[in-house]
């Protein structure tokens, strides 16, 4: 039986690599946080800046089979199937850990 997403919560840690220029993240997706039904996926260090740790979330979520293919976007599937959605982003971080994630 596939579990019914009620919640999404995406946390993530960024670090700015000064010398290079570039912007890295890691970071933990918990659906369903607080239920019985719980399931957690690390997202492991990688490039990216913005809200790229999101997509990288939903892409995450769409491999692991709990959101259909057919959605664009996390916004549109949250939207349209009444998920509460939570994202966080600490910035400064050092690198690791990042990597201890």
């Amino acid at each position: 039986m596939k579990t019914k997403i009620k919640t999404i919560d995406i946390s993530a840690l960024e670090w700015f690599d000064k010398v290079n220029g570039n912007s890295y993240f890691a970071g933990i997706i918990t659906v369903n946080y607080g239920m019985l039904t719980a399931k957690t996926f690390k997202m492991p260090f990688q490039y990216g800046y913005g809200s790229q740790y999101s997509w990288e979330a939903f892409n995450t979520l769409k491999k692991e089979g709990l959101i259909p293919e057919k959605y664009g976007s996390l916004w549109q599937y949250c939207d349209e199937n009444k998920v509460i959605c939570r994202l966080n982003i600490q910035k400064n971080c050092k690198q690791r850990e990042l990597k201890n994630i």
